[in-house]
């Protein structure tokens, strides 16, 4: 896997640098090449099956949720329905191969985090409230099988799934702040950086 890594190490770095202080077509041009990078990646496992299907499709409404907004007039509403599908399917690759237990504080903390995050930006939200609600609770629900699978057997398989899905999140806390409340400078690159870490983590659960 080290040819694939490095080719999406060094076109996801390119974009994190162009969104930080890089030429806009950079950005253009890097992001679909990297989940593409992605895509092939996942798509050479060794063995897919059902589990490894819907991170494929994962990555796809990625993708797509990335070209709505990258377009002239952004389609907001309809990336974040996209990225919405994007977490589902991964949610439910989780799912489908995993023995439920529960790991209480888990859940719990992730409440207070969704609770918190929802609270700072509400009232900027206007009409986009529910649809953006509905995405940080996937995002969380995502975070939370993914961290079962990690408690339950404590492998590498399970912490590649939770500290790929928690820098999902992060990335998704990071462009809500960033877009709804508190505008900083390095807010797309630290939400490039988190976000293709953590798509890049769950490919990586399809090798081990």
């Amino acid at each position: 896997m080290s040819w694939p890594f490095l080719a999406v190490f060094f076109s996801g770095w390119l974009f994190v640098d162009a969104s930080y202080r890089g030429p806009r077509w950079q950005r253009w041009v890097f992001k679909p090449v990297t989940l593409l990078l992605l895509l092939l990646l996942a798509w050479q496992a060794p063995v897919l099956g059902p589990a490894g299907y819907l991170i494929v499709l994962g990555l796809l409404a990625t993708l797509a949720g990335d070209a709505l907004l990258l377009l002239p007039r952004e389609r907001v509403l309809y990336a974040i329905g996209a990225f919405f599908l994007s977490h589902l399917l991964y949610t439910l690759s989780f799912a489908s191969q995993m023995t439920f237990s529960l790991f209480w504080p888990l859940p719990l903390v992730l409440l207070v985090i969704g609770a918190l995050l929802l609270a700072i930006i509400w009232s900027r939200l206007e009409e986009m409230r529910w649809p953006i609600a509905t995405l940080v609770a996937m995002a969380l629900l995502m975070v939370w099988l993914a961290g079962e699978q990690y408690f339950l057997r404590s492998t590498d398989f399970g912490f590649s799934l939770l500290a790929g899905t928690s820098l999902l999140l992060l990335a998704n806390i990071v462009w809500l702040l960033n877009r709804y409340r508190f505008t900083f400078r390095a807010a797309d690159a630290v939400v490039a950086f988190c976000y293709f870490s953590g798509h890049f983590l769950i490919v990586r659960s399809l090798y081990l």
